[in-house]
C-alpha cells in the first residue's frame, strides 16, 4: 500500500483548522480523512 502524500498547502490548512479554528485533532482527521499521527506532526511543525 502506497503512502499518501499531501501538499504543503493542505498540511498548513489542516493544521490551521486545529490551531486557529478550534477543531480537535480527531474531528479534523475525521473530516479530512487524515491520520492523527500525521496531523499532530503538522500541527507541531506549524507551531
Amino acid at each position: 500500500m502506497a503512502r499518501k502524500s499531501y501538499t504543503t498547502e493542505f498540511k498548513r490548512e489542516l493544521a490551521g483548522m486545529v490551531l486557529d479554528d478550534g477543531y480537535s485533532i480527531s474531528a479534523a482527521c475525521t473530516a479530512m480523512g487524515v491520520g492523527a499521527t500525521a496531523l499532530r506532526r503538522w500541527v507541531k511543525q506549524l507551531r
